[in-house]
């Protein structure tokens, strides 16, 4: 799990570095439920804004016209939908 993590991370700050947004398809469909919140950050990077609301921390990177939003509880992805993703 940590070597999927440092992947995870490496890739991360990679598509950080060549100047690409990480809101796209292909980024999009490596999140999968039970990833930890430290893990979509890898992928994703920081996010744009976070809320928590009793035990649910939703966050969400781009805009209401592009943009991925997350749900997780317990710092684990349990929700996640997309909004115009190429």
């Amino acid at each position: 799990m940590k070597m999927l993590h440092r992947m995870l991370l490496g890739l991360g700050l990679l598509s950080g570095l060549a100047g690409c947004s990480p809101l796209t398809l292909e980024n999009y469909e490596k999140l999968k439920v039970g990833m930890s919140y430290e893990e979509v950050k890898a992928i994703l990077g920081k996010p744009d804004q976070c809320s928590e609301l009793v035990v649910v921390k939703q966050c969400s990177w781009g805009n209401e016209k592009t943009g991925i939003s997350a749900n997780f509880m317990a710092e684990k992805l349990v929700t996640h939908s997309a909004t115009n993703l190429h």
